[in-house]
Order: structure tokens, then sequence, then C-alpha cells
């Protein structure tokens, strides 16, 4: 029997899981900062260290006790070694070092977008070749994987995650934050009747969003100069019409060069419904569409604990020096991690 207990602290989420034998949960909980980091607009990298200080020993302790057992059953520690906020990383990868010198376990440096994509596995086995859409408030990238935690990137955003991206438009219209949810719920109510400029980047599976963002700056700020009236919910839907357009137009378009058996969706902005309603129009039936349950789509631990036990059928264990890596690229994550 294998128990893998498994830390996420990237970024402001602090998260505990179990999981037994490799399929069963037996505890995933999640601290979440949002309401702290509210007030101003975004994640504040000094606060989300020192919330996480104060919860990981409650989640840990809470974790154990809905699972029902103690440390002295757990057969391996995971924890999210990057990427992710220096600070934040550092308080999930001390804890969990603690937890394995005292009680002699194994450790697991895991990456976070690899748990991210390992989320899908607690919807269904993966069948390789695949590809990967990464979708979130640090992250756009398109993954081939050939093979367990082989991963090519072989597109990514040029300046802003759509994440990033959907956050700022919401500042801009007064939505508050975080702007993906709130953007998403309005623009069901909203009708796509402005359009935005599709970028030109370089690189035929990379993204960018940075541009799409000041398209509505300058939109907003010609309609108000001209006292044209506006709704908010018709500029929402607009621009999650044109941000999601780039995600599938680029999936379709790599779906041409790559044979892959499943297109797998993660990331916190997998939730998005629209991104969600899109990708079951658009991919090919023959190929199967994988999308994670909404509980699995934000940070948490339960995915770090599905990607550990890839690393740990490799046979990748960690010692007790391994630090932090807040820039930990993804094709690089079974290196160094040692």
């Amino acid at each position: 029997m294998s128990l893998i207990l498994a830390i996420e602290s990237s970024c402001d989420e602090t998260s505990v899981a179990i999981l037994k034998d490799e399929k069963e949960l037996l505890a995933n909980v999640v601290s979440t900062q949002i309401a702290f980091h509210q007030k101003y607009g975004g994640v504040i990298p000094e606060l989300a260290s020192r919330l996480h200080i104060e919860k990981i020993t409650v989640v840990i302790n809470e974790a154990l006790e809905q699972a029902k057992i103690t440390m002295d059953d757990i057969t391996h520690i995971a924890v999210t070694r990057g990427p992710g906020l220096i600070g934040a990383l550092h308080v999930g990868l001390q804890a969990a070092k603690t937890l394995a010198l005292i009680y002699n376990k194994p450790l697991i440096g895991v990456h976070h977008l690899a748990g991210h994509i390992y989320a899908n596995k607690y919807v269904t086995e993966f069948r390789y070749p695949l590809l990967a859409l990464i979708v979130s408030g640090g992250n756009t990238e398109l993954v081939y994987m050939k093979d367990e935690l082989d991963f090519q990137i072989i597109g990514r955003t040029l300046d802003d995650a759509i994440g990033e991206a959907y956050d700022k438009v919401a500042r801009l219209l007064d939505l508050g934050y975080p702007g993906g949810p709130i953007i998403d719920k309005l623009a069901k109510e909203g009708n796509p009747i402005y359009n935005f400029p599709h970028p030109k980047v370089e690189g035929k599976y990379n993204f960018s969003y940075s541009g799409v963002k000041t398209s509505v700056l300058n939109m907003l700020q010609r309609l108000k100069n001209n006292n044209q009236s506006y709704e908010v919910k018709d500029i929402a839907c607009s621009f999650q019409k044109d941000a999601v357009a780039q995600l599938i137009d680029k999936t379709l378009l790599a779906l041409k060069e790559y044979d892959v058996k499943q297109v797998i969706v993660a990331g916190g902005v997998s939730a998005n419904s629209y991104l969600r309603e899109e990708m079951k129009k658009n991919v090919p039936s023959k190929i199967e569409l994988v999308i994670p349950p909404l509980w699995a789509t934000t940070d948490n631990a339960a995915m770090i604990a599905k990607a550990a036990v890839a690393y740990i059928n490799k046979g990748l264990i960690c010692n007790l020096e391994m630090g932090v890596d807040p820039n930990w690229e993804l094709e690089d994550c079974t290196k160094n991690n040692k």
C-alpha cells in the first residue's frame, strides 16, 4: 500500500492531499487566500508567504485527520518545487523536508504544471501521445507528450498569460479580482459586438494576450471620449470570445501536425465555461477530449499527488538538499530535481 502526502504552496493556496494506492483520494484540504488579496487586485507575494506559514501546519493536520491516518502511515512526501512565488514555495518545501527528515520518508519534488496536467488522471488514464493545453494565471502553453513525464512545449505565450489578461481586463472594467470567473459569468449575458484585433505572433503555436488588454483599454477610452454608452457585459463577452479563439485556433492547428490520441485541458482557466464549450465543439470526435472536474482546476495538492505517482514510478526521489526553483521549466521537470 502506498500513501502519498502532497503539499502545494506555489501561489495563494495552501493545500495538502493524501492519495492511497495511486488512485483513492483520502483528503484534499485547500486553504485559499483570495479574500486577503482581493483588496489589492492581485496576489501580494509577501502576504502570501506569511499566510502559508500560518496555515501549513493546520492544513497538514486536517488532511491527516480526514484520511484517518498518522504520519507513520505515510509512504512518500511530495511537494511543489516550482515554478511559483519563491517565498510561498519555500514554506511548502520546508514543511515537506521537515516531515521527510523526522519520519524518514522519501521526498519527491514535483513541477506545478505537471500537477495541473496530471489532475486529469482523476478523470481517465492517459493515452499517449497526447496534447495538453495549459491555461492559468501565469501560464499559457501547448505541450506535446509522447510518454509519461515527457513534455515538449510547442507553443507558449510571448507576453501575458490568458488568466493574467482576464484579471487585467476585469480591472479595467472595475469588476474585481480574480477576473476570470467574473468575466465568464458576465459574458453569458452579453453579446460579442466588439471586434478586437488578433495579434500577429512569431511561432505558429505561440500566443499573445497583452495586446488584447490594450485593445480593450483603447476601446473604453474611445467610447468615453465620444460620450457613447456601452454595456460592460458586451465588452466582457467580446473579450472572452477573442481570448478563447486564440486557444482553439492554435490547438486545432497543432492537431493537424501532431497525431495524438487525447487532448487535455489543464490549469485554472480550464474552469472557464466558454472554453469548455468551445473545446467540446471543435476538437475532432476521433480524439478523446479530457477536461478536469472543477475542483481540480485551481491549485490543489491532489494534482501534485497524482503527478508524484509518475515521479515515483521513474525513481525520481530527491534528497534533503533540494531547493525551490521559481522558474523551473516544464521540459526540465525530471532533471536537476535531486
